[in-house]
């Protein structure tokens, strides 16, 4: 799914507090102490400057969560110390909005493709 995602989100306008990002892609550490689902990006394959992080909850019968939210935090802090825009990309919605500045569902992603 998160290929899917990436795809869709490299086609969308900037929306909300959400800029668009030229390259999306993703990001984990070896151990996997660290990984991002979503990573919006200037550039690549040198990233300068970061555009947004986010996650891919695709569960079937729950959405993106206090605790998924809390996960993408500390995992932004393991790679950046600036405030970058954090975004959920749920198949189910999301049942916690502080310090999201996006939610995407499958409407939105497919409205990308539409156009």
């Amino acid at each position: 799914m998160e290929p899917l995602v990436r795809e869709a989100l490299a086609r969308l306008p900037p929306q909300g507090g959400l800029p668009s990002a030229p390259v999306v892609g993703g990001y984990w550490t070896r151990g996997n102490e660290a990984e991002i689902d979503l990573v919006g990006a200037d550039r690549e394959p040198v990233v300068r400057e970061l555009v947004f992080l986010g996650s891919v909850t695709w569960r079937e019968n729950a959405p993106f969560d206090g605790h998924d939210l809390a996960a993408l935090h500390a995992h932004r802090a393991r790679l950046t110390d600036r405030p970058v825009p954090l975004l959920a990309v749920s198949r189910r919605g999301t049942a916690c909005s502080g310090g999201l500045t996006a939610a995407l569902g499958p409407a939105e992603l497919l409205d990308d493709w539409r156009h």
